[in-house]
């Protein structure tokens, strides 16, 4: 697709503007409720993720990319980024 066209659609599209929040997973725990109960400050709670796996990114329910946590750096030294290494196809499912 050509840039004007991009650039028309953008204008004639609303929506194209609309803010959307996306969410990272870094994992899942599944304490059952007494441990959950008895958890305290710097307790740890396992996740069934290693660090060097990838984080998933949802928006809403829908699974729509995984990638790996980076950190930012210059100005944004220190806060936290993802860069993505695998994109899904949500045409399928549209």
């Amino acid at each position: 697709m050509d840039e004007s066209r991009t650039s028309q659609d953008e204008t004639a599209n609303p929506f194209t503007r609309v803010p959307i929040e996306i969410t990272v997973s870094v994992g899942r725990a599944r304490p059952v409720v007494k441990e959950l109960l008895g958890l305290k400050r710097d307790a740890i709670l396992p996740l069934d993720k290693r660090v060097d796996d990838l984080v998933d990114l949802y928006v809403g329910d829908r699974l729509i990319a995984r990638g790996e946590l980076t950190e930012l750096d210059g100005d944004q030294e220190g806060r936290l980024a993802v860069r993505l290494c695998e994109v899904i196809d949500l045409r399928d499912g549209l």
